[in-house]
């Protein structure tokens, strides 16, 4: 008789699941907000028909600004049942071209963290002040140069659950002091074979981390270059730039498992 309760425990379960996903209606729109005098425009995805406070999850986008990659993870966030929003870096309209534009664009922040500190920050608050979102269960996750934002977010002391970084671009900190302000478990999913973090900048992070008292967990996946989450990134390793699906959906995996346990 117990095992006949638990399986029907489990049945009642997955009908509820499906319920809830059949009834689930993700909504998406632009989000205008300001950092000093200058306008902002982001991306909000939740799903409409969740009811009360859940978590949140803000997203840093890459070097070019927000893309159609991070609006189409923030929706498939939403329709895990988080409220997710991709933060503008760069201010509304702003999408530089690669390499040149968007190098000497993404460089300005990377040379000025207090001002990228500033940029993450306010996207952060953005998410927070959603009267859909518990403000006490954030994570913040990055792309590339967005996950360089993420980690600087993360060094400031932000009150966030979880940091999760896609290809990274550099892990490195002026500051490396400021590691110990990290409060976030940290998950770090990168190439193998990505040329923006060479075998020695991993090692002195994975140290600095050690030192910090960090919790974290660094994954590298083998025949994976950069931008490997990206499905428009092609697939010619040779650029150091392109998608692998397989290690796109490990690492999809990989962060939502934190998530479950850590936000849920």
């Amino acid at each position: 008789m117990r095992t006949k309760g638990f399986a029907a425990l489990a049945l009642g379960a997955v009908f509820a699941l499906a319920a809830w996903q059949a009834n689930a209606a993700i909504k998406t729109q632009t989000v205008d907000y300001k950092i000093g005098n200058d306008n902002f425009e982001g991306y909000l995805a939740y799903d409409d028909a969740a009811k009360g406070k859940r978590p949140g999850v803000v997203i840093y986008p890459a070097w070019t600004g927000i893309s159609d990659n991070e609006r189409e993870h923030a929706e498939r966030l939403a329709k895990a049942g988080y409220v997710a929003f991709v933060a503008d870096i760069y201010g509304k309209g702003i999408h530089p071209k690669p390499p040149q534009e968007s190098g000497q664009m993404s460089g300005k922040y990377v040379n000025d963290r207090n001002l990228f500190r500033e940029h993450v920050k306010a996207g952060l608050d953005q998410l927070s002040k959603n009267p859909m979102v518990d403000a006490k269960r954030i994570a913040a996750m990055g792309y590339c140069f967005g996950a360089v934002g993420a980690l600087e977010l993360a060094r400031s002391g932000a009150d966030i659950k979880d940091l999760v970084l896609f290809h990274v671009s550099n892990v490195a900190s002026p500051t490396p002091d400021d590691n110990k302000n990290i409060k976030a478990h940290v998950l770090v999913l990168q190439g193998q074979d990505d040329p923006n973090t060479p075998p020695d900048k991993t090692a002195d992070f994975e140290k600095n981390m050690e030192t910090a008292h960090v919790d974290l967990q660094y994954v590298s996946y083998s025949g994976t270059a950069h931008c490997y989450t990206d499905s428009k990134a092609g697939s010619d390793m040779s650029h150091g730039c392109a998608y692998n699906p397989e290690s796109e959906k490990r690492s999809w995996q990989a962060m939502s498992d934190l998530f479950k346990t850590t936000l849920r």
